[in-house]
Parts: structure tokens; sequence; C-alpha cells
């Protein structure tokens, strides 16, 4: 936006502050109203013929103007991917703390890739892998949905998992 003597057009349509029409004015006579006003003379319609110019306080319209943007950011949650990887051969204790850290992150807010990672002769048994993610899945179901199903990338099989439906009702309603 442009203020004062920035603005570089001859003539332009000055709107006062309590959004009244003060009509088509040469910018000298318009900056000197705003001048007599103590406001600042914004361009608030740039593209307009005339320009359109409006009697505001600049500084406290940038700040308000920040402050909301700021505000949204604030608001805004970016769901973003978050890895989690297992081996075929996870331990009992290991696979329960990697289901946990699962749903932690889901119920954080974020989309899940669970993925098995073959190294070396484990690539010959792939049923392993099949069945230790159908075990994730399986255990997983009250809290998870499959958003892409069960894929094998070169050495790793990977799922793609987000928050359930039924979880987000539920955490809607009792004000989490």
């Amino acid at each position: 936006m442009r203020v004062n003597e920035e603005i570089t057009a001859r003539e332009v349509l000055v709107i006062g502050d309590g959004d009244e029409r003060i009509g088509v004015l040469p910018i000298g006579e318009a900056l000197r109203m705003a001048q007599e006003r103590g406001a600042d003379l914004v361009e608030v319609a740039p593209a307009a013929v005339p320009p359109v110019c409006r009697f505001l306080n600049y500084g406290k319209f940038k700040y308000e103007h920040d402050r909301k943007q700021r505000q949204s950011r604030r608001s805004q949650h970016e769901v973003s991917m978050r890895e989690v990887r297992i081996r075929p051969q996870v331990a009992g204790h290991d696979f329960q703390f990697k289901m946990r850290l699962v749903q932690r992150l889901l119920h954080e807010g974020d989309r899940v890739k669970l993925s098995v990672i073959f190294r070396g002769r484990q690539m010959d048994h792939m049923e392993l892998g099949r069945d230790l993610m159908n075990r994730a899945i399986k255990e997983l179901e009250d809290v998870a949905m499959v958003e892409r199903p069960l894929a094998l990338e070169g050495r790793n099989m990977s799922v793609i998992l987000s928050l359930s439906k039924k979880v987000k009702a539920v955490g809607k309603g009792n004000g989490a």
C-alpha cells in the first residue's frame, strides 16, 4: 500500500474516517486534509479509476493487520507426515513401544508412515514384514484408518495411517 507522498495519481477518491465519501480531490488537497486531521492518506484501491484513498492512522492500521495475520497463522495446524520404522524381527516390547508412538503422533494431528525395513536376506522373507504390518494395522484399527494401503517400495514396506474419523468426532465432543 502506498501512503501519503508515495501516491502517484493526480486525483484520488477520498473516503473519510467514518466511511463518508468526501469526493474526488487533487492529491495535494487530499494530503493537506489528511495533515489537518492528523491522519495518513492511504491508497486502498490503486486499480480503481480514480484510485481510492482513506484517512487512516497507518501505524495502527499496519499493526492491526499484522496482528490478524499472526493470529490466523497461529490457529492453523499443518498436517505433517511422520515416519515410524520397524524391523521384521522386532521384539514384543519394542513393537508395543512403536505402536504407542504411532498413536501419540496420530493424536497430535500428524499422518504416520509406518515402514518395515528389510536388509540382506530378510528380503527373502517378505511375509514376516507383511504379517507384522497386518498386526500393527489390526492393533491400531480403533485409532487409525489406512490412508494408503500396504505397498512395497524397494527394501521398505509401508502403509500411511491417519487419525480415524471416529476418534476425531469423539475428540471434538469432549473439548479436546
